[in-house]
């Protein structure tokens, strides 16, 4: 199945291009320009240089959270825009579960993370066997401090992948606990990955597909509050 993936949770934006498990175009940038600027160009240019277009992608992929509020409304809004303009299906998946796919190759314990801010970061731990990620966890909002005390308990070196790399690194350095970083090429979230843990996931309509978000966001915690204060 031809598949357009499409991952924007986070600083970073990208686009690939899939047959099955099998990559034919993949793009990345960290430039900090507004993902609704950058990913459908990316996605042209894509289809552009391999000689397809809209109409022969047989499925479209993003990762649909957590990460950025505002990243994750862009690209669960792309694909449902083009899924349902083109009457095909789509299939959201994890940011998190999506970003283990870059530690195929280290093995071994690893641990996916963004920074969620406030000395939190979302996670979700996996290990991979048979040159897959299994997951181990479901995908949190985690401190850093409860995040260090699990990873100590295994007695092993995670491989840190993710924008929350660094904070996590810093820390368990910190504590004096084992870890491993992955070099900046593997570390950022990328739609190869998105595209790889759609394989196999039951296939949406654009209405079923969804944003996932795990916590409110700080203008929802903002009234929230408010509100609490006027009661």
């Amino acid at each position: 199945m031809l598949t357009l993936a499409f991952e924007s949770s986070a600083k970073a934006a990208s686009a690939a291009l899939c047959e099955g498990e099998n990559l034919i175009a993949a793009v990345t940038q960290v430039s900090g320009l507004t993902h609704s600027r950058t990913l459908l160009p990316m996605a042209e240019d894509l289809l552009k240089n391999t000689e397809l277009s809209m109409k022969d992608v047989e499925c479209f992929a993003v990762a649909q959270g957590p990460g950025s509020f505002t990243g994750i409304r862009i690209g669960v809004s792309t694909v449902k825009g083009l899924a349902w303009a083109a009457e095909k299906p789509c299939v959201g998946v994890s940011t998190l579960a999506a970003m283990a796919w870059n530690g195929t190759a280290a093995g071994g314990l690893v641990c996916a993370v963004m920074d969620a801010r406030r000395r939190e970061v979302y996670n979700a731990l996996f290990r991979i066997e048979d040159g897959k990620p299994r997951r181990l966890c479901a995908d949190r909002a985690i401190s850093l401090s409860l995040l260090a005390e699990e990873l100590a308990e295994t007695g092993e070196a995670p491989f840190l992948i993710g924008d929350g790399a660094g904070i996590t690194e810093a820390f368990l350095r910190e504590k004096g606990l084992p870890f491993r970083t992955a070099p900046e090429n593997l570390r950022w979230q990328n739609a190869w990955g998105v595209a790889m843990e759609a394989c196999g996931k039951p296939l949406q309509t654009s209405q079923e597909l969804l944003p996932v978000y795990l916590r409110l966001s700080q203008a929802e915690r903002e009234r929230q509050a408010r509100m609490l204060k006027q009661d």
